[in-house]
């Protein structure tokens, strides 16, 4: 079965920078899409960036441009997000999740999540 667990959430400033780590335990995810959402409170879980499973093609929500950046190495099964000039808009539980499909983006195109970790930006 697979379980995701997302660590590196924490409480900054605005302006620095986190590094989320995503790991894959019990299979590989190799050859899966994979994706970062976040959930902000009295907010739903909107898409933050995708990677596909070669990590030759990464996409991202326009507000997620520029700063964030996703990678991925399929030998470690782990996904990472890089966020760095980090705003207070930011502030939300961010969770990792698998896709099922070519350049997923909707909630119902991904079919395992991980718990999530807290990220909080304070001004």
């Amino acid at each position: 079965q697979v379980q995701l667990v997302e660590s590196g959430g924490g409480l900054v400033q605005a302006g620095e920078s986190l590094r989320l780590s995503c790991t894959s335990s019990g299979r590989t995810f190799r050859s899966y899409t994979m994706g970062w959402f976040r959930q902000a409170p009295g907010k739903e879980r909107e898409f933050v960036a995708g990677i596909s499973w070669s990590g030759g093609a990464t996409y991202y929500t326009d507000s997620a441009k520029g700063r964030f950046t996703i990678s991925r190495d399929n030998a470690k099964n782990t996904v990472s997000l890089q966020m760095n000039s980090l705003k207070p808009e930011d502030t939300a539980v961010y969770y990792c999740a698998r896709g099922i499909g070519v350049y997923a983006r909707t909630l119902s195109e991904f079919d395992y999540w991980g718990q999530g970790t807290q990220v909080t930006v304070s001004s």
